[in-house]
């Protein structure tokens, strides 16, 4: 049997996120300890667990089918592999650092400047947009400690919450990019496995929609049912179902979770009560 091959990274939190949708999407994988390679148990899948730099060529070369991959990684080495799904997790930027002390104008100030890196084509693209010539050092691995030991004037690198940066007496002064985890595609998949991918995806698209949702019952008043009800934005239209009191209905909706709170402010404003808030597992359109 056909099965789609997926890659994921061999450890860290995009490891962690990328197994936790494929569980929400109800695939069971028997993984065991040190493992590279799996095999879903309830869907023809089978997964290996590569050095996340590495990804970019295991799809180029067809080896895998699919991978779940920082998007900042196939920005530096990804060119001709597609993006399928935008995931909206393990998100972060690629920026420029320099020390503490030192004062920052513009980008210009990198101007001859030294920029240790483990993403040498996204600084070269990102300096040559904005006309400026540095001088870069490819370093794999931890390029924070660069300038503290005179090896660089400045860094890039991957920030999330800027801690490492402050450890080691950083300040992130130009953000080149924002990045989030994708499902990214080979160029040489077939037609077979296209359509299990289509399938994977189909699943992968109802988990993000639920996690990007939140489902809402409330009681209305019926004197107040159309302005409550214009305050919500619903799949359709919100499901009213009359109350076994007299003048009450109960309204069913689905509310996106970046305006969740101010949509609840709005509908106690307008006589909503006993409003009950549900997460939602699978989202299926």
């Amino acid at each position: 049997m056909t099965k789609i091959r997926i890659a994921i990274q061999k450890s860290g939190r995009l490891n962690e996120d990328s197994l936790k949708i494929l569980k929400e999407c109800g695939i069971a994988i028997d993984n065991g300890k040190d493992q590279l390679k799996a095999t879903a148990r309830n869907f023809p899948l089978e997964v290996f667990y590569l050095r996340n730099g590495d990804i970019p060529q295991y799809l180029r070369d067809g080896v895998v089918d699919i991978a779940i991959i920082g998007e900042n990684v196939l920005i530096e080495k990804g060119e001709g592999i597609t993006i399928a799904e935008r995931l909206n997790f393990s998100k972060c930027k690629v920026s420029l650092a320099i020390p503490k002390s030192v004062k920052y104008n513009s980008v210009k100030d990198f101007e001859g400047k030294r920029i240790a890196t483990s993403y040498p084509n996204t600084v070269k693209n990102y300096l040559k947009e904005k006309g400026v010539k540095a001088d870069l050092h490819i370093i794999n691995g931890s390029v924070e400690i660069a300038p503290n030991i005179g090896l660089a004037d400045g860094i890039c690198d991957i920030v999330s919450s800027g801690s490492t940066l402050f450890k080691n007496g950083l300040k992130e002064v130009e953000i080149m990019l924002r990045s989030e985890a994708v499902l990214a595609v080979s160029p040489q998949i077939n037609r077979e496995r296209e359509l299990l991918l289509s399938k994977l995806q189909f699943r992968i698209q109802s988990v993000l929609r639920a996690r990007q949702s939140k489902y809402v019952l409330l009681n209305a008043p019926n004197n107040k049912l159309d302005e409550i009800l214009a305050l919500l934005p619903g799949m359709r239209s919100p499901t009213v179902l009359p109350l076994a009191e007299e003048g009450w209905s109960s309204v069913h909706t689905v509310i996106n979770k970046d305006t969740f709170w101010e949509v609840i402010d709005e509908l106690k404003t307008a006589g909503a009560e006993g409003i009950l808030v549900c997460p939602i597992e699978k989202m299926v359109l």
